[in-house]
This record gives C-alpha cells, structure tokens and sequence, in this order.
C-alpha cells in the first residue's frame, strides 16, 4: 500500500497550477485509490480538465459519520526562481520539496491514506465523508459550487480542514469579504482639468477615509479584532488625461457574529454616494468553541502524537471550511494538516516528512475514535 509520503509525492507531481487549476488527473488519482479501498466515490466535473470528488463510506448507524476536506489546485510558483523542481517532489533532509507539498496535498494524502488503510473496517460504522475540492486558492470557488449543486453534500458530525497548521489543532479563522470599490468621473485632456471630474481624487479620499474606518465591534477572545486594508488601486490610462474610472480593492478580515452585507452597507454610508461598491468574495469565519467535546478529544490527540497543547487557536487564512461547514450542517470543525503555515505560497515550499507520517496517525485515531474502530 502506497504511504502518505509517496502519495504526497504522486500529488505534488500533479500540475494543479491555478489558474487554471487543472485537477482533474490529480482527482482520478485518488478517486482510484478510495474505490479500492471500498469507498462510493462521486467525481464532479468542475470545467475543462477539472474535477473534484466527494467519497462516502460506512453510514450504517444512526451516528453521523466524520468528514475530512481539503483542495488539489495550488496557487502559481512565483517570479523567484526555485532552487528545487517545483514538480518533482524530491526529499531532502527530512523534507518534500515542491509546490503545494505545505498547502495542501501532504494533508489530503495524510487522511487519504488514514481512511484507505482503515476502509475495510468502517462498513458497519458510522463512516467517513471526504470533500476534496478545486478552486480554493481563487475564493473557495470549487467548495461553492459543490455546496450549491443540487443534488446536497451529505452532512457530517464532524469536519476536519487538513489545511497547513504543523499538526496544531486549531478552532476557527476569520472571514474573507472582498469588496471592490469604484469612482467615477468626466474624461478631458491633461492639460485642462477644469473641464472633466477626476476619479482618482474620488477614489484618493475613499482610501483617506477608511483609514479612520472603525467597525466598532468588540474584539473576539481568540481571533482578535476584524481588521481592513486597501490592496490594491486603478485609475486612469494614460498621464496626460483626467481619469473617469478608479478603483480600490479592500480586504476586510471578519470575526464571529459580524454580518458581511451589514458591513457592506455601513461601508456604503461611511464613503458615500461617489462610491460604489461590489463583492469579489464573501467567505464567513469559522469558529468552534474550544469546550466543545470533539475539540477536546482532538486536541488530546493532537498532544499525544505531535506533542501540542489546548490553548485554543485560530488560523490567520480562510478555507473551503467557510463554505462547506454551514452547507453540510454547520458541525463543529478543527482545521489541523501537516504543512508548515510559513511555508504556503512560499518559492521552495516543502513539508516535513515527520509532520505528513504524524498527521497520518493523528487522521487514524480520529476516524477510529469516531467509528468505534
């Protein structure tokens, strides 16, 4: 039987670059290997040559059966040049080099693995749910589509995000809202202002104005605080004329209890009529309380193989998890993989060999503690 190491490497040698994602032949790979170890596997097409699959076993008790996610895309190699091939997935000194080795696919092939070895033992149990996506690294866009299709996503007890944490088990991660903010005006010559209304000053006094911006919301015990920045701006075309179209791009970083469209509107009020805004993406935050049973016994676990302690954590990125949880019956959800969080998106990315074998071990005590194996 193939390890999770190895499968990590036949993933990594994948070409999941997204855009434009292409993972459909990473998605065939594991959806053999789950049909051999007796999983219903379900691969949904996802555009030209993408794919993502949702695989079931077991259900044959009244319990819910435990879910594992995690995405095949990765996002592209950078303008810095690797050290490494990128796509060869060598080891070195204890680590698998290679793009998307941290995030995510040491994770996915971690509890691929765990469930194939368990698979002929989880028939009679309550079973296991796999949701592995496309389209992450762009807005959570495949986990979208999964969740509105109209045949549903079975519902889990449980959800386990395999994203980069170093084998941490963690409780939540903010929210994602993206909103485009654009002004416009009057176009003249360069040499004459006076005759057409300049977009970019519009656009310049939004990005002075949201620099005073206040939620006025209280912070949250572990999260922190939602926070907002500007990252991008666009105006105009050429030097010598008055622009008629700017924009700004706004990151807001939300915490449990905010609503995204209240923020949006207070926002519309704050800059005013000279600004219109748009949602680029809109992913809510996460969050699980710390007491909560199944978090306790993961963290239990989390200590006994990897060493980590309970203080209650989140994670500073988003994840599928945002769409997935409320569309699966908003379980309690733990976000722990084997990646290195530093590592993502990283040139010469890699995970630790020890972490991928540790996380392996930590996605069997889980299924089995579940299933009763």
């Amino acid at each position: 039987m193939t390890s999770s190491v190895e499968l990590t490497q036949d993933l990594v040698r994948f070409r999941t670059i997204n855009p434009p994602g292409d993972e459909r032949a990473c998605a065939e790979r594991l959806a053999s290997l789950l049909e051999n170890a007796g999983f219903a596997v379900d691969l949904v097409p996802f555009g030209e040559g993408r794919a993502q699959l949702v695989a079931r076993i077991g259900g044959a008790s009244g319990k819910p059966a435990i879910g594992f996610t995690g995405h095949l895309d990765t996002v592209p190699l950078g303008a810095q040049l690797w050290t490494v091939d990128p796509l060869a997935a060598d080891i070195k000194d204890g680590k698998l080099y290679g793009r998307g080795s941290s995030d995510m696919k040491s994770g996915v092939a971690a509890f691929v693995t765990a469930c194939a070895a368990l698979g002929g033992k989880l028939a009679n149990t309550p079973g296991v749910v796999l949701y592995i996506t496309a389209g992450e690294e762009t807005g959570c866009t495949g986990a979208a589509a999964l969740a509105h299709a109209e045949t549903p996503l079975p519902r889990v007890g449980a959800l386990v995000v395999a994203e980069p944490t170093g084998n941490r088990a963690l409780v939540g991660h903010k929210g994602a809202l993206w909103l485009e903010a654009v002004t416009t005006g009057v176009t003249a010559h360069g040499s004459m202002p006076e005759k057409g209304v300049n977009a970019v000053y519009k656009v310049a006094r939004a990005v002075s104005a949201l620099q005073d911006f206040d939620f006025n919301f209280a912070r949250h015990d572990v999260l922190g605080g939602p926070t907002l920045n500007v990252g991008t701006i666009k105006g105009g075309l050429n030097i010598n004329s008055v622009p008629d179209r700017a924009a700004i791009g706004i990151d807001i970083r939300t915490i449990p209890g905010q609503s995204h469209a209240k923020i949006r509107d207070q926002l519309a009020s704050y800059l005013g009529g000279d600004v219109a805004l748009s949602t680029l993406l809109d992913a809510e935050s996460v969050w699980t309380r710390p007491d909560d049973a199944w978090i306790g016994e993961i963290f239990r676990i989390a200590h006994d193989v990897a060493g980590f302690d309970s203080d209650p954590a989140g994670a500073p990125y988003f994840t599928d998890a945002s769409v997935l949880t409320p569309a699966i019956g908003s379980p309690p959800t733990a976000i722990i993989g084997p990646g290195e969080l530093a590592l993502a998106h990283q040139t010469d990315e890699y995970c630790l060999v020890s972490r991928i074998e540790q996380a392996t071990e930590i996605y069997s005590r889980m299924i089995r503690n579940w299933c009763g194996v």
